[in-house]
């Protein structure tokens, strides 16, 4: 059974930093990404990662605070955040697929992505 677990999350002042993990039970998939959901809002694309680890992709609006990384050997994706701002509020959730894709932007589609964690919520105050 295929199982993703996020961790890491937590309140932070803005500013600060938090790095989130993600556990996956295998580690055959060919992409992981990370995606966030605010109250209120649909699910955003925030960053992704390809099992080589070498091609990383990220949303603007994360570009330059946050870093996306992978450990094979612990079957583990990071998503590390800085210079946190409230608007990064959100639960932040792991996926992954096994197929691979081509074309533009298809590592920012939920669509893309069979496997989902649970989330881990993100908050950051003023």
């Amino acid at each position: 059974q295929v199982q993703l677990v996020e961790s890491g999350g937590g309140l932070v002042q803005a500013g600060g930093s938090l790095r989130l993990s993600c556990a996956a039970s295998v580690r055959t998939f060919t992409i992981m990404g990370w995606f966030r959901q605010a109250p209120g809002k649909e699910r955003e694309f925030v960053a992704a990662i390809t099992r080589s680890g070498g091609d990383r992709y990220y949303a603007d609006s994360v570009k330059g605070r946050g870093t996306i990384s992978r450990d094979n050997a612990k079957n583990t994706v990071y998503l590390q955040m800085s210079t946190l701002k409230p608007e990064d509020t959100a639960v932040y959730y792991c996926a992954a697929t096994y197929t691979r894709y081509s074309g533009d932007d298809y590592y920012s589609l939920p669509a893309t992505y069979e496997y989902w964690g649970q989330g881990t919520q993100v908050t950051v105050s003023p």
